[in-house]
């Protein structure tokens, strides 16, 4: 025990030094650099996202410690994120990402699995709280002399690159920002923002209570075929804040295919992921079973959750694009990072350029079933609690929801404000409790 907190305080050590090098590095770029487009070798942008939500007053006649409250104030979050790329080469690319988030879910972002509040996956503390989302290091190796030009983004700079290539990143990064994308559903910032549309509800990824972990991503990228693969550190406890540095003992891996077929003159994607993760997971079987009774009292000895997911996403016209996922896991062993699903089907369709106030509003109708093992199940209606539901009793229902948002870009091109309903049917699974309707603003810039 001793030797794996000095372990982890070393390798904190190392992540701080190379995040102090690289935002010093970063701030002698963007001094030097004389601020021309032409020789630009770093790019800088800013996001700012709040936020609201509440729901109506709905039945229930029993309350357990992870329910949804049956009535409370309006909960926000915030987060503001500064995106820094810089680069240290001519293919490697330094990240390094400060943010500040805080706030609060509804009823402390418990009682409903398919959670609708995306942004409150970055959120471990109300009170706004500074931290590293990201500090990583990017490097392509060319594998064709044919180059197409890369428009500058968030954390990437503008520049030529090659058709076919090798990417490697390390460091600590969002896996979410490599495997399980969506054109239409993957960013609860822009898009829709329930858990179970921003990214399959049932990938349970490596990834911290803010959702970011140290990890080495392996990528093969081509014009109609993508490949990548991962390993990456779990926290040491679920949904804990504080990653496990004994990568014998606790690890996760994922690899994804990409696949983009040209269908009726527009370019699809079909994704198909598998991931596998071993930690000292409480497995419910036992926990609901052998005394004494709780997942927290049966997490001696490492065991493992593996699963896929299959999400597909295509253009349907100029201005509608259609979208769709399906994901497993096993469900034996209790979730350990993102929400507890262990089966979840989505669709939805986004309507983009709509020309009745601005041609750069969009609109978004999305519709979740999720599942979960007859283990959990059995757990849950025992009384047991996971970190995201527990009602202390369970009728057991499919959870679905309904989502519709539409979202406005108002005054200038920098900002916009989304209105959001979601219409959620047996929340945590429990027939005796809900309907809930949840209403939601989002106030959202960047540049």
């Amino acid at each position: 025990m001793i030797k794996d907190k000095q372990r982890m305080i070393q390798y904190k050590k190392y992540l701080l030094k190379f995040s102090i090098g690289t935002c010093l590095y970063m701030m002698s770029a963007v001094a030097f650099s004389g601020g021309s487009d032409s020789t630009k070798w770093y790019s800088l942008h800013f996001q700012l996202t709040t936020i609201t939500q509440n729901h109506n007053t709905f039945p229930a006649p029993y309350e357990g410690p992870k329910s949804l409250q049956q009535k409370e104030s309006p909960s926000t979050s915030l987060t503001a994120t500064l995106y820094a790329a810089v680069k240290l080469g001519r293919n490697t690319t330094a990240v390094f990402n400060p943010e500040v988030a805080g706030g609060a879910g509804m009823s402390g972002a418990t009682g409903i699995a398919g959670f609708p509040n995306g942004e409150t996956f970055r959120v471990g503390n109300p009170k706004p709280t500074p931290l590293i989302a990201r500090a990583y290091l990017h490097h392509i190796l060319p594998l064709s002399s044919h180059q197409h030009f890369a428009e500058e983004d968030q954390n990437t700079v503008a520049a030529q690159v090659p058709d076919k290539y090798l990417a490697f990143s390390a460091g600590k990064l969002a896996l979410a920002d490599f495997f399980d994308d969506n054109t239409y559903s993957h960013d609860p910032r822009t898009q829709f923002m329930n858990w179970a549309l921003m990214d399959a509800g049932a990938y349970d990824y490596a990834a911290d209570v803010r959702g970011y972990t140290m990890a080495f991503v392996g990528e093969y990228i081509t014009p109609k075929f993508e490949f990548r693969t991962a390993t990456a550190l779990l926290p040491i406890e679920a949904n804990g804040a504080e990653l496990n540095w004994n990568y014998g003992k606790s690890y996760s891996w994922q690899s994804e295919a990409v696949f983009k077929p040209r269908i009726a003159d527009n370019t699809a994607n079909l994704r198909v992921l598998g991931f596998y993760n071993h930690a000292a997971m409480a497995n419910y079987a036992e926990a609901t079973d052998k005394p004494p009774f709780g997942l927290e009292h049966h997490r001696s000895e490492p065991r493992s959750k593996a699963g896929f997911a299959i999400g597909y996403d295509q253009p349907f016209s100029k201005n509608i694009g259609v979208f769709s996922r399906l994901s497993y896991n096993d469900g034996q062993n209790e979730t350990w990072c993102f929400t507890e699903i262990d089966q979840s089907v989505t669709a939805g369709l986004v309507w983009h350029n709509i020309p009745w106030l601005s041609y750069k509003d969009h609109a978004g109708f999305a519709l979740i079933a999720n599942g979960i093992s007859n283990d959990h199940r059995r757990y849950l209606a025992a009384g047991g609690n996971g970190f995201m539901i527990g009602d202390g009793q369970l009728n057991y229902g499919t959870e679905s929801i309904a989502e519709l948002y539409y979202s406005l870009q108002v005054l200038v091109n920098h900002l916009w404000i989304t209105p959001d309903y979601q219409f959620v049917i047996n929340p945590a699974y429990n027939k005796d409790r809900g309907p809930v309707h949840v209403i939601g603003l989002r106030l959202h810039t960047e540049w």
